[in-house]
């Protein structure tokens, strides 16, 4: 167990680092570690770095540590292991920080943690990777086996990099790798109910926040990543404004909702999407936002007022609660809990957590929603189906089951305009692969149901 020294970013990036290995979640553990700390915002910012990126390249961390180290990185003491990936972090991922103190800090850290001679240990591998890199040489030795160099390169496991490169090839597979292990962008939506793209670009740009419009989503704004808090930012009071990725807000122009109509969002929490789809239908029309889990219904209704939607009406319960709204959407809009494949950037633990087996116990979740939002679906009416994920398993396979057990539904992709690059597979689906879109990945696709 490490002693605490409150004092430094580091430490308090190490006490976090503790926690994941102790199983928590990577952003649970740093908000919980980070409420306790008193630091200055540079210091929260490196504590964060460090946290996220730390447990995003461990692979690759592990690598060099077992390379050079006198045993494996699964074999060396546990505090240990992981100043060793703090210090290797910093020497090979933040150029901002010179190498001498990237290896003092880490030796300091090693001593104010208990580790006695062992901070000889964290001196030496440091010293030797600093001085191989100072001759233009990569330290990281990888495997023959192109999975494996490509798995210890950009820190995933072999199973992803196996699916990746089964459907995109290996050099994409690099590319998106290395897209995954960037710091995400910020997208907002504009809610035009309550403000012009023209007045929050302006808002935004008088606080020294440069926007990027986005192509195909007229009310889309990005901004470059760590803008600071979101509720500071101008405009979120007032509701002009939600934080929306991209590729998640063409979710709502694939179900094209019409003014005036009844939608229906089965999977709704956190209301990302139920409320981009209440802006769409306008006042005269109504969305139900339906989720399991009470909490997160909460934060729909949060995010709605704070919008000023107040055509929007909450639905708590799964499948076998609701049958009243069978036969009532217009647009139904089935966003399915997934394994998060498309959003590795977002979540740095993702890649360690999901396995083959986690994956396959989803679908029979996502097969149940599907066929639950049919039914919740008017005849004629569209049924739209998206994950954030980017595995055939829970996308194509699930569409593909549901039109072998629905023979009156069909794919139908609407007549909308396509982000730059993007063109429908043959069956009619979408795939958002991001290094090509430069937005999260998604698979999404729409379903028209034939009347009798």
């Amino acid at each position: 167990m490490a002693v605490m020294v409150p004092t430094t970013a580091r430490q308090w990036a190490l006490s976090a680092l503790l926690q994941v290995q102790g199983g928590a979640y990577a952003d649970v553990a740093l908000h919980r570690t980070l409420a306790q700390a008193k630091l200055s915002p540079q210091d929260v910012a490196l504590a964060t770095e460090l946290v996220y990126g730390t447990v995003r390249r461990q692979r690759t961390l592990d690598g060099l540590i077992s390379q050079w180290g006198t045993r494996p990185a699964e074999k060396q003491p546990p505090v240990l292991r992981l100043v060793l990936q703090l210090g290797l972090y910093q020497l090979r991922y933040l150029t901002a920080i010179p190498a001498s103190a990237a290896v003092n800090t880490s030796v300091e850290l090693a001593k104010a943690n208990g580790l006695g001679q062992l901070s000889k240990v964290v001196n030496g591998l440091l010293r030797q990777y600093e001085r191989l890199t100072a001759t233009g040489t990569d330290p990281l030795g990888l495997p023959d086996d192109p999975t494996a160099a490509l798995g210890v390169r950009h820190s995933y496991p072999n199973w992803i990099i196996d699916l990746w490169r089964q459907q995109i090839g290996a050099p994409e597979t690099d590319q998106l790798c290395q897209w995954f292990n960037r710091v995400p962008s910020l997208d907002l939506r504009v809610n035009r109910q309550r403000a012009t793209v023209d007045q929050v670009e302006q808002a935004l740009g008088a606080a020294g926040l440069a926007t990027e419009r986005l192509p195909g989503l007229p009310w889309a704004l990005r901004l470059g990543p760590a803008p600071g808090a979101i509720a500071d930012l101008p405009g979120y009071d007032q509701g002009w404004w939600a934080v929306q990725d991209a590729s998640a807000q063409w979710v709502g122009q694939m179900l094209n909702p019409q003014p005036g109509e009844t939608v229906i969002d089965l999977c709704a929490a956190p209301g990302g999407k139920a409320t981009h789809l209440a802006e769409m239908v306008g006042d005269q029309g109504l969305v139900w936002a339906c989720d399991r889990t009470a909490s997160r219904l909460k934060k729909v209704t949060l995010n709605a007022a704070r919008l000023h939607l107040h055509h929007l009406r909450t639905h708590l319960g799964d499948s076998t609660d609701l049958l009243s709204l069978h036969g009532q959407g217009d647009r139904v809009l089935v966003d399915a809990p997934c394994s998060g494949l498309g959003t590795l950037h977002r979540h740095a633990d993702a890649r360690w957590r999901q396995t083959p087996a986690s994956i396959q116990a989803l679908i029979p979740q996502q097969q149940a929603l599907l066929a639950e939002g049919a039914r919740c679906t008017k005849p004629g009416g569209t049924l739209v189906y998206a994950t954030c994920t980017l595995h055939p398993a829970e996308n194509e396979a699930v569409i593909q089951a549901f039109l072998q057990s629905h023979p009156r539904w069909r794919i139908s992709l609407p007549e909308i305009d396509l982000p730059p690059g993007l063109a429908p597979s043959p069956e009619g689906w979408l795939n958002f692969w991001p290094h090509r879109q430069g937005m999260d990945g998604f698979f999404m696709v729409s379903l028209r149901h034939d009347k009798p």
